[in-house]
């Protein structure tokens, strides 16, 4: 096991909670890193970069100056096979199991796979589910797929063990970019109770109550994104949270 996965499982196996981060590259100048508490950057446990439509041309440039941000792993969170870049230190190797595309379960991958094979960089088994977080999203729109219902949690249970059963490292449930609401916790503790791998949960993460549910129904890595370019000073005190758990 890699050193990335390896840390995921031993926070994991601890029971200690963690914080990733998540940038849009198009979104990159919108961030305003010096308004976050330099002590809280520290706390920051990885960075992922990416999304399911990336613009800009210029992804290397912008992990390079993540790279002088940070210290934790930068890694990778594909919207398709061609949202690799040079010098990330891994890369989720997202299946999204919760939709129906073939594309998406395995069609983007074995595009991807001789090129990551080659690269050397880290490469994590996720199963991605996409949940229904009160409007249609950029990723279910690119991925042509039906989000899971939020108050269906059967289902995201079972797609979950599935995922597991299949072999994939980490479960990482979804409500996209711009959310108007998160995961539920009903959903995230019945997932959680069924699975014996770290679950991330991220999208509509907006208030340090919806992080303070997401931690205590059972997320083991909760995944900030638009929050980053709203409101840094909550995100300063959703980091606080975390080492509260």
């Amino acid at each position: 096991m890699k050193q990335i996965l390896l840390k995921l499982h031993e926070n994991y196996s601890n029971k200690k909670k963690s914080l990733a981060i998540l940038i849009d590259p198009d979104k990159f100048d919108k961030i305003k890193f010096e308004e976050i508490d330099k002590v809280s950057l520290l706390q920051i446990d990885y960075v992922f970069i990416g999304g399911s439509l990336i613009i800009t041309q210029k992804i290397h440039n912008v992990i390079n100056k993540l790279k002088d941000i940070f210290t934790v792993p930068i890694v990778m969170f594909p919207g398709n096979a061609i949202h690799i870049s040079e010098g990330i230190d891994g890369i989720l190797f997202l299946s999204l199991i919760s939709g129906r595309n073939p594309e998406f379960l395995i069609g983007q991958q074995v595009i991807a796979a001789p090129m990551l094979k080659k690269s050397g960089v880290e490469v994590i088994p996720t199963g991605y589910m996409l949940i229904d977080g009160g409007k249609q999203t950029t990723a279910n729109y690119m991925s042509q797929t039906q989000a899971i219902p939020n108050d269906k949690p059967e289902i995201a249970v079972c797609t979950a063990m599935a995922g597991e059963m299949l072999g994939l490292q980490l479960i990482f449930m979804d409500a996209g970019s711009g959310a108007e609401k998160a995961i539920n916790k009903e959903m995230i503790a019945a997932v959680k109770a069924n699975i014996n791998v770290p679950l991330l949960i991220g999208g509509g993460i907006n208030t340090l109550s919806k992080a303070q549910d997401a931690f205590e129904a059972g997320a083991d890595v909760i995944v900030i994104g638009n929050l980053l370019e709203e409101d840094t000073q909550l995100l300063n005190h959703i980091i606080a949270l975390k080492e509260q758990f």
